[in-house]
């Protein structure tokens, strides 16, 4: 389910994609407020989104396409359009918040085991395979080989696999590696720990040096916690004690979580002042 994000956005790109933008809103000030779910008048979402330099019209066709993936529904109230979340979307946010808020970008408590799962298609299924590259890779895979992938830890891929329909083309394993292999050289082989590296220091530097006191509360946020996932959902969290030597994701994420604190409570008031919702009502029965 994590794809819809993974293919909305680039992640060395100079800013999020407005999807990207929109389910962080959502994630940071419609989720989990109120019974039911809430809906957002369409103005108040480009208002928003228009604080981080997305225009009126990117905010309306990004609507309309969520609509359509089925990662937001609409409601109308007389002349006026609001948007909430499907529970799909409910179920990707909240995924995105436990790698945010709960796992870390720092792996210190890896176990020592490693998932495998190897694959073999036919040449003609070019989608199935970009799919499930997609899936592997927002659930930290890397390719040890083409057709044979790897995670640290133990990792359920049943529902990815199952999901794409592959059950009989995937076989999955839970391992650890013999004492023969290098696992500072297979991690450098099977993941691009430069790529990775320098977006944490990136994102720090930029961070550290903004002006949080001459920002609109809102805007900062939004923008810290969009780039902030996409930098880590493709981060596997490796462990720790196999990367190189001062790894820049701990200094990363500690200048996340300061500004994340320091924005939290003027972000939520502002927003309480700004947007406008209105209860949903009950989402019509899914056909079978």
């Amino acid at each position: 389910m994590e794809d819809e994000i993974l293919d909305a956005d680039v992640v060395d790109a100079p800013q999020p994609r407005a999807q990207s933008l929109v389910l962080a809103f959502f994630g940071n000030h419609v989720l989990d407020r109120g019974e039911g779910g809430l809906g957002v008048y369409s103005g108040s979402i480009i208002d928003v989104l228009g604080r981080v330099g997305t225009g009126e019209q990117a905010v309306r066709s990004t609507l309309t396409r969520m609509v359509n993936r089925g990662l937001l529904r609409r409601q109308r109230e007389g002349r006026r359009m609001f948007f909430g979340l499907t529970a799909h979307a409910e179920d990707i946010l909240r995924d995105g918040g436990q790698r945010i808020w709960r796992d870390g970008a720092v792996n210190e408590d890896w176990d020592g085991t490693w998932t495998l799962l190897g694959f073999s298609f036919p040449e003609s299924w070019q989608r199935q395979r970009h799919d499930l590259r997609s899936r592997l890779t927002w659930s930290g895979f890397g390719a040890l080989y083409s057709g044979l992938w790897i995670a640290p830890g133990r990792v359920d891929v049943r529902e990815i696999v199952s999901e794409l329909g592959l059950d009989t083309h995937v076989k999955v394993f839970h391992a650890r590696a013999d004492e023969f292999t290098d696992l500072g050289l297979m991690i450098r082989e099977s993941w691009d720990l430069e790529a990775l590296a320098a977006r944490y220091v990136a994102f720090d530097k930029r961070w550290t040096a903004a002006d949080l006191a001459a920002a609109d509360p809102i805007a900062t946020r939004l923008g810290l916690v969009a780039e902030w996932l996409r930098i880590i959902r493709t981060d596997p969290r490796l462990p720790v004690l196999h990367l190189p030597a001062q790894w820049p994701a701990r200094q990363a994420q500690d200048t996340f979580r300061r500004i994340a604190e320091q924005t939290a409570g003027p972000a939520g008031r502002m927003a309480a002042e700004v947007l406008e919702t209105t209860p949903l009502r009950s989402a019509p029965a899914e056909r079978a």
